[in-house]
């Protein structure tokens, strides 16, 4: 993989120097992973004029879930406890006699950003922007193998869910149930808090689980997701409590299905994010639901649970092949409930197969 951080490394520091810096200092957690292969607690990256650091507070931890870094990048650890390394590795930047330094603006706070200038006065700060955020867009193979693992992880802990007892549990338990079996089955933890919601708390985007317990006749929604090497995947699936759903349980069901379907058919390279999302908005939409919707259909996922693109009525942009995205239109009812049914899929040419789907729980309306 060393070859894959250099490459990495490689590209960024070409926008900095196509933007008149010679230096780049990477502060925010998933960029630097991304870049140096581990980002422990605190740590930057200095992409130097003469040498590339992680500049860490202290030794980095080996943990295999906190990733390992790159072994060609050296790593500066602070002598002491108590420093900045933020601040150490803009002095280091000067040191090597880079005259402008490019920084995460939208991550260094205010404080952070002074001192840097304060230990390193003649460097000119300059704003890399999202510049790391863009290359991480599109994943290579093995990125996608992760989420491809952390989606299996997944589907198994939701699917053994669904073979035990469920009424007379409480939203709270299911989901604690839900977060030991993604562990159990190897993944380094949740990507996201998990969201179990019953009757009336079904469908709802977001909801934290509580201790209302599962009743006979309720929808019950979860929304879960596994990280895998720091990668992380989502699933969200709805289903009926009992032995035969009710009639606007069905039709509501199907509403949102024929959406999520029409959402996942519109991924494909060089698609529109906002047509993505008005696929599937357009149904729910035409059925009366405009005021109960989310205000996205989805969104894309690796690193982070929430990352660009996002799939939303006024999103710019246009998809590439290999951007891993969520499709997740739901419908929630206040006092009633909701449905919500959510996949990660890789944009794929139709030539491969078209999109590929990585979350692969049934879909069909089951009664538990």
């Amino acid at each position: 993989m060393s070859e894959v951080y250099a490459a990495r490394r490689t590209r960024l520091r070409e926008r900095c120097n196509a933007g008149g810096s010679a230096a780049a200092l990477v502060s925010r957690p998933a960029n630097v992973r991304y870049l140096a292969g581990a980002a422990p607690h605190g740590a930057v990256l200095l992409l130097g004029k003469t040498e590339d650091l992680l500049v860490c507070s202290g030794p980095p931890d080996d943990r295999p879930t906190q990733g390992r870094p790159d072994e060609s990048l050296p790593v500066r650890a602070l002598p002491g406890p108590g420093g900045d390394p933020a601040v150490s590795a803009a002095g280091l930047a000067a040191a090597q006699g880079a005259e402008s330094l490019a920084t995460e603006d939208h991550h260094l706070t205010v404080v952070r950003h002074r001192a840097m200038g304060s230990v390193a006065p003649r460097l000119r700060l300059t704003d890399l922007g999202q510049a790391v955020e863009q290359l991480r867009v599109v994943k290579d193979e093995e990125e996608i193998s992760c989420l491809r693992i952390g989606a299996e992880i997944a589907d198994q802990a939701l699917g053994e869910l669904l073979e035990s007892i469920l009424v007379g549990r409480t939203e709270r338990h299911l989901a604690l149930e839900l977060e030991r079996r993604l562990v159990d089955h190897g993944a380094d933890g949740p990507a996201f808090p998990t969201s179990v919601g019953t009757g009336p708390n079904s469908g709802r985007r977001g909801h934290r689980p509580t201790d209302r317990r599962v009743e006979e006749g309720d929808f019950l929604s979860v929304c879960l997701g596994a990280t895998y090497r720091g990668y992380r995947c989502e699933i969200g699936r709805t289903f009926v409590i009992g032995t035969s759903p009710a009639d606007w349980q069905i039709e509501l069901y199907d509403l949102v299905f024929s959406a999520q379907r029409a959402g996942r058919e519109a991924l494909a390279p060089g698609a529109a994010c906002r047509d993505v999302d008005r696929a599937a908005r357009q149904a729910l939409d035409s059925a009366g639901y405009a005021e109960n919707l989310p205000s996205l259909t989805g969104h894309g996922v690796g690193l982070e649970i929430d990352e660009d693109p996002q799939l939303a009525p006024a999103a710019m942009g246009k998809l590439d092949a290999c951007v891993p995205v969520t499709v997740e239109p739901g419908v929630h009812l206040p006092g009633r409930g909701g449905v919500r049914i959510d996949d990660t899929l890789v944009v794929r040419p139709e030539a491969d197969g078209g999109p590929e789907l990585l979350t692969i729980t049934t879909k069909e309306l089951l009664a538990l």
